[in-house]
């Protein structure tokens, strides 16, 4: 059976979160996101919406920095939820298809990452076992390139990383939380304290693509 594309992946994870928020209030839309420093829930919708908006009229052309991320809440703030999602529906077909033209794992990613961030925010988990989950935590810890061997065991495969080499330090974990300490979910203290078997600490500061978070999340 063939693995869901890419565009189908961002799809299913903009369709979940599209549902998730339009069932808020104005106090839900306001909740802070602990994975988002300063990042309301509106906001993390409103950045999404501007990155298609962005990729497509050519103003991005990689992950925004922190001041492009900054004017991309700042375009939509004050806009109600229904404009910001209509925006976003608008554009969301046209992004898809360039995802898949140029294989945008990062856009999928993004969008997967911020519905969990939402989640967790609201204290509302759900798609921890979606294809996005499982499908990004393979290409994550396929690309993790730790300085000394580092074998991550998940619940269905067990990755041999870095260098080749015997006495590898192990780390067990699952594809959700792999997902999540990947790109800077988990706070430094929160990736020392993951279930190891040997010393940690050559790899702690490798695990991240970003981050890792400067607060513990607990979702």
């Amino acid at each position: 059976m063939a693995e869901p594309a890419l565009p189908q992946l961002y799809g299913d994870s903009r369709t979940r979160l599209v549902a998730l928020v339009s069932e808020l209030d104005e106090q839900g839309l306001a909740t802070l996101v602990p994975a988002c420093p300063g990042w309301r829930v509106c906001d993390v919708v409103a950045h999404l919406t501007a990155v298609a908006e962005d990729a497509l009229e050519g103003r991005l052309t990689g992950p925004p920095t922190e001041e492009q991320s900054a004017a991309q809440v700042a375009r939509f703030d004050g806009h109600p939820l229904s404009e910001v999602l209509a925006r976003w529906d608008e554009l969301a077909p046209r992004f898809a298809a360039m995802i898949d033209t140029f294989e945008v794992w990062p856009a999928v990613l993004d969008v997967a990452t911020h519905e969990q961030d939402i989640r967790g925010a609201l204290g509302v988990p759900g798609g921890r076992d979606a294809d996005v989950v499982r499908l990004g935590s393979d290409r994550l810890l396929t690309w993790l390139k730790p300085p000394v061997p580092l074998r991550v065991v998940v619940e269905d495969r067990a990755y041999d990383l870095g260098p080749d080499g015997d006495d590898a330090i192990v780390l067990r974990t699952d594809r959700f939380e792999a997902f999540r300490w990947r790109l800077g979910r988990r706070s430094r203290h929160q990736l020392a304290n993951l279930e190891w078997t040997g010393d940690p600490s050559p790899v702690l500061d490798h695990l991240v693509v970003f981050g890792p978070s400067a607060v513990d999340i607990h979702e």
